[in-house]
């Protein structure tokens, strides 16, 4: 998650790639496989790993979170914001980590980001 947040989406990719060969399909590396993915440009790849999410949800809880990320680093903000949403209403523990993670940065200046937020009562 370090190279990815540095940009290093090459490192950050064969990182998360021997994660998932060692303990595969955990929704996590997945979701954070699929954000370098797409922040490197590997559009298809994320796309693969975001049916992969899709296909797990069918079978444990996903949390939503991780496709707002993947879509963020497709540059996708209505469809990140959407998951964000939905990851807001179901009380999703991953957003706690919403105004500190870097992959989030180009949404920020967004008025429903910013709403988003001042719902979850962070500090300014």
């Amino acid at each position: 998650m370090a190279c990815l947040d540095k940009c290093l989406y090459e490192r950050a990719i064969a990182a998360l790639q021997k994660a998932d060969n060692l303990s595969p399909r955990v929704p996590i590396i997945l979701g954070y496989l699929g954000a370098a993915h797409a922040a490197a440009g590997h559009l298809d790849e994320a796309l693969k790993i975001m049916e992969q999410l899709e296909d797990l949800s069918k079978q444990r809880y996903v949390t939503p979170y991780l496709m707002g990320r993947i879509y963020a680093a497709r540059g996708e903000k209505d469809e990140a914001l959407r998951w964000l949403e939905t990851a807001y209403r179901e009380r999703d523990p991953w957003m706690l980590l919403l105004k500190t993670e870097a992959g989030f940065d180009e949404l920020r200046s967004e008025p429903r980001f910013q709403d988003l937020l001042r719902r979850m009562n962070f500090p300014p």
